[in-house]
């Protein structure tokens, strides 16, 4: 099996601490092998995962309430915002000039449906055909956004990464009304697979979806068409596994998350990765391909960590991921 990283990678979930865009971008491409476009939540509304995902929608503005994200009749400050943070994060990628692999982030239909308010205050998850528009607006936005990148980036290797948190929710049934009294019907798997299918064919760049809640839909995202998974090693299934299995033997790549997303004392790299060669043994693979399938990552983003633990874990996680390649004694 081919992928489009080197052997032994690392890389991270999406977001950081801290409002300095590019010590942060000098920061990951220093420490990573797979390096990534940074999120950096701290600056404020637009900076956010449900702010910076609405910026992709195509002719479907929002703005922001006390209650969160809203669809709006006209663009605002606070969309204007949010798309030049990522013009401004596009720029500091560019200086970077990379040659190989390059990750993007962006927030799934089904996180955003859960998330962005309709003019009347409920959620766009309660209005199916608000769901759908949200889907076809994010495709055409992602598909510019990639080009955008292509262009910029001419001798990179894009990989998309679609981030899905509320995916979970949005299938059982969790998520709440405005009123926070009752909770919005939930939304069958096969609905939430085309929708998230969509997404991850709207370019040809190599489709991750990140989940990090604890009970990951992994039929669905595998039905979907993702050819990586990114999630916390802990999430993945001792009993009824039969899955994971199938997608490590299809050459569906891991993103596995080892190390904690904020500051907390940190093991020998090679006990963090400990779960992943405990898995490939479960399911009876040979641990020769493992260095080229799984990527190593923090559990999720690092938003709440401190910027000197920043550079510890990301560090940790290189080295974590080059003990993959090694023969265990």
């Amino acid at each position: 099996m081919s992928f489009p990283w080197p052997e032994a990678s690392a890389t991270g979930v999406g977001s950081y601490p801290g409002t300095d865009a590019a010590e942060t971008t000098e920061v990951v491409f220093g420490e990573l092998s797979l390096p990534h476009l940074p999120e950096l939540p701290a600056r404020g509304p637009g900076a956010d995962l449900i702010g910076r995902g609405a910026a992709f929608l195509v002719e479907l503005p929002v703005h922001l309430q006390p209650s969160g994200w809203r669809f709006a009749d006209r663009p605002g400050v606070d969309l204007r915002r949010a798309l030049d943070y990522l013009r401004r994060d596009l720029d500091l990628l560019e200086e970077q000039a990379p040659e190989g692999p390059v990750k993007l982030q962006v927030c799934g239909p089904w996180t955003l449906a859960a998330s962005i308010e309709l003019p009347g205050g409920e959620r766009a998850l309660r209005d199916a055909g608000a769901v759908r528009d949200i889907t076809e607006s994010l495709v055409e936005g992602v598909r510019e956004h990639v080009a955008e990148v292509r262009r910029r980036l001419p001798r990179a290797e894009i990989l998309l990464q679609v981030d899905e948190p509320s995916l979970p929710a949005v299938l059982a049934g969790r998520v709440p009304t405005a009123s926070g009294f009752r909770t919005l019907r939930s939304v069958a798997a096969p609905v939430a697979q085309e929708g998230l299918r969509k997404v991850l064919a709207a370019t040809d760049a190599f489709p991750i979806v990140h989940c990090c809640a604890r009970n990951v839909p992994f039929p669905v995202l595998l039905g979907a068409g993702a050819r990586g998974l990114s999630v916390e090693v802990s999430a993945i299934p001792v009993k009824g596994d039969e899955v994971i299995g199938e997608a490590i033997e299809d050459g569906v790549a891991f993103f596995f998350g080892v190390a904690p997303g904020t500051d907390a004392p940190l093991p020998e790299p090679a006990r963090s990765v400990a779960p992943v060669r405990e898995l490939w043994r479960r399911l009876g693979f040979a641990p020769g391909g493992m260095a080229g399938q799984v990527v190593v990552t923090p559990a999720c983003g690092l938003a709440g960590a401190s910027p000197r633990y920043v550079r510890q874990v990301l560090a940790h996680c290189a080295k974590a991921a080059r003990t993959l390649a090694e023969t265990p004694e």
